[in-house]
This record gives C-alpha cells, sequence and structure tokens, in this order.
C-alpha cells in the first residue's frame, strides 16, 4: 500500500514510521527543507522520545496545499492520503485536493481542534476523520460511565459510528441473546468485554449485566440501539451536533 502523509510533525512522524515497519511505502510531505533533512538523516526530534529511524521514509520538500507538490507526489497512485498538519485549514484544502483532483480512494483529517470537527466530512474529501481530544474524552466516559451509551469512533464523515456501553443492572438487553435484541439491519454488536476477557458476538451469544458491549451503528439506527441496550436511558455522552 502507498501511503502519502502531509506533515512530519510528531504525528505524521510516528505515523510514517509505523505503517513503513509495516510494509507499506510511505512518503512524507514538509514544506521546511530544514526539517526534511534532518529526519531524512535518521534523526527525529522531541526531547526524551526514542528516536525513529526515518531515513527508509521517502521525502518530499514542498507545501502539500500547492497542486504542484501534489503532483511531484504523484498522487494519483496513492491508496491513502493522510492530511496530518497542525493546521486544521491546510488538513482540509489537502484532503478536498487529494479526493477531488487526485482521487485518492481513502483520505484520512487530522482534527487539531474539536470545534473543527464537523468539517471533517465527505464534503471536504475526508473519508475518515481523527480528532485526538474527542477520542480522550470517549475513551474516559467510557471507563466511568455505566448505563450510557458513549461514542468512540465517528466513520465515514459521520455516517457510521462505533459506541459502546456498559450494560446496568436495569438493562432491557441483560438476559437477552443478541439475537433476541432484535437489532436493526443497519447496526450490529462488534464485541463483547466480560470480565476483561474478549467474547465474540454470535446470535445466540447471551449478554449480562455488566457486559462492556461495542456496536457499529448508522446515525438512522443510533437511537433504536440506545433503546435496545438501555431503554429509555440517558442520551449519548461526547455527541457532537449534525452539522450539514
Amino acid at each position: 500500500m502507498r501511503v502519502v502523509i502531509a506533515g512530519a510533525g510528531n504525528v505524521g512522524i510516528f505515523l510514517a514510521q509505523d505503517l513503513l515497519e509495516a510494509g507499506h511505502e510511505v512518503l512524507v510531505l514538509e514544506k521546511d527543507p530544514e526539517v526534511a533533512a534532518r529526519l531524512g538523516e535518521g534523526q527525529a526530534g522531541g526531547s526524551g522520545a526514542k528516536a525513529a529511524d526515518t531515513r527508509q521514509v521517502q521525502w518530499l520538500v514542498g507545501d502539500a496545499c500547492d497542486m504542484r507538490t501534489l503532483q511531484a507526489a504523484r498522487l494519483e497512485t496513492a491508496d491513502v492520503m493522510v492530511a496530518a498538519t497542525g493546521d486544521d485549514e491546510d488538513n482540509l484544502v489537502v484532503s478536498l485536493l487529494a479526493k477531488q483532483e487526485f482521487a485518492v480512494p481513502r483520505v484520512v483529517g487530522r482534527v487539531n481542534h474539536p470545534k473543527n470537527h464537523w468539517l471533517f466530512k465527505p464534503t471536504w474529501g475526508v473519508d475518515l476523520s481523527v480528532s485526538t481530544p474527542h477520542l480522550l474524552s470517549a475513551l474516559v466516559q467510557e471507563a466511568v460511565s455505566v448505563g450510557s451509551l458513549v461514542r468512540l469512533l465517528t466513520l465515514e464523515g459521520g455516517g457510521a459510528r462505533l459506541v459502546g456501553v456498559t450494560l446496568a443492572d436495569s438493562s432491557p438487553a441483560a438476559g437477552l441473546t443478541i439475537r433476541g435484541l432484535g437489532l436493526p439491519r443497519d447496526a450490529s454488536i462488534v464485541a463483547v468485554v466480560r470480565a476483561n476477557h474478549v467474547v465474540v458476538p454470535r446470535g445466540d451469544t447471551p449478554l449480562v449485566a455488566g457486559d462492556e458491549v461495542v456496536a457499529l451503528v448508522t446515525r438512522d439506527s443510533e437511537d433504536t440501539v440506545r433503546a435496545v441496550l438501555l431503554g429509555a436511558g440517558p442520551p449519548t455522552l461526547g455527541q457532537e451536533p449534525d452539522v450539514d
């Protein structure tokens, strides 16, 4: 798989090294020639951090928001484009160009400011947005919330969501099998964690109070899944307004 990453900050470098070790072809776009030269020699920045060997990463000096840079990167041959700069406006421009001008199959956009998360949608070329603050918030809430639906990850520009809940004693799902839940066709239980062990869910898998249930839902099916797992229940934690 060929991956092009815009931005040679800590996030971009970690991602490049991780993908490289997994056997993928990685090209990093960086507009600061000194940074690109230093990292191209395997000298990763960051005090106190383990230096990443970036010598095998391909480098291209240039502004990722500039069409000439993207053409030089042969972006049309990329399988994935990752807009990982520290500027949300730049990441949106890169994502839009990658999708509309070069038809990159998969575009991932980094969200730096949580309030900008709603912009990272397919209309801006983003297939998947990653917002660290939202992920951290969801993980914190998942650890302390029982009987509340927690949004863990938003996929495909908001069309699909990964949600989780720890079933309370009063949950209407407790005592039922997954088949007996009667979930809508566009929702699915993807994992059950019980006593620190992952249970691969099947139709006859029973649910009990205390289970951590992870489900893949759509925007249309989320309310139904909430009602099935929680009853009336509280609203989804970490939920954002849908802005089109």
